[in-house]
């Protein structure tokens, strides 16, 4: 996971949009700027949201839901499933670290395709890792297999990562995955290679 940019002047912001439970209308306007915002991608698994995939509007403090101190700054868009493991266990992992903290990525370190925190004692770190299934073996798994057929890939075209991905994206936005493990791995700024939708 990498830390999240909220932009101070994004359309949810200047349009003053806020969360209503229930009003379609309403959310998928939140829901087609977040969107946009994070390039297609899943703020947790860092995978592409296909047309297919079931994707909410995350209030990553669910306690905030509904509530004044609801707002953008409590919203990311991610895939469905990782919302609904995460839902019922928020009072089980306090304190956290927000996803949209300054230090977050020296605070959880990426390591060869796991997440892991920098120092044992940072209870928020490890909380947030926990929460959110950073750790989750399966996901783990298909970031380093993902990272090994690109390693392969770069290596069989005799091109450098930065050119390798630049063709991924202007191919299939679909075959970026893992956007840290990217950026560690290949040691490129993948974020910024991406165009904005």
């Amino acid at each position: 996971m990498r830390k999240v940019l909220k932009n101070k002047d994004s359309e949810i912001v200047t349009s003053n949009l806020n969360y209503i439970e229930g009003n379609s209308n309403n959310n998928s306007k939140i829901s087609k700027i977040l969107y946009k915002e994070q390039k297609g991608f899943c703020i947790y698994t860092e995978e592409y949201l296909g047309r297919a995939d079931a994707r909410d509007i995350e209030h990553f403090n669910p306690t905030l839901k509904g509530t004044k101190e609801d707002s953008y700054s409590n919203w990311f868009l991610v895939k469905h499933q990782w919302n609904k493991e995460k839902s019922s266990k928020w009072d089980d992992y306090q304190p956290i670290l927000h996803p949209t903290a300054n230090d977050l990525e020296q605070k959880i370190i990426y390591d060869s395709g796991d997440y892991c925190v920098s120092n044992l004692d940072d209870q928020e770190a490890t909380n947030l890792i926990k929460l959110l299934k950073l750790d989750d073996i399966i996901l783990a798994d298909e970031r380093k297999k993902y990272i090994n057929r690109k390693r392969n890939e770069i290596e069989k075209f005799g091109i450098s990562a930065q050119d390798f991905f630049t063709i991924l994206i202007e191919d299939d936005i679909k075959q970026i995955s893992y956007l840290r493990a990217i950026q560690e791995e290949f040691k490129i700024n993948i974020w910024d290679l991406i165009p904005q939708l």
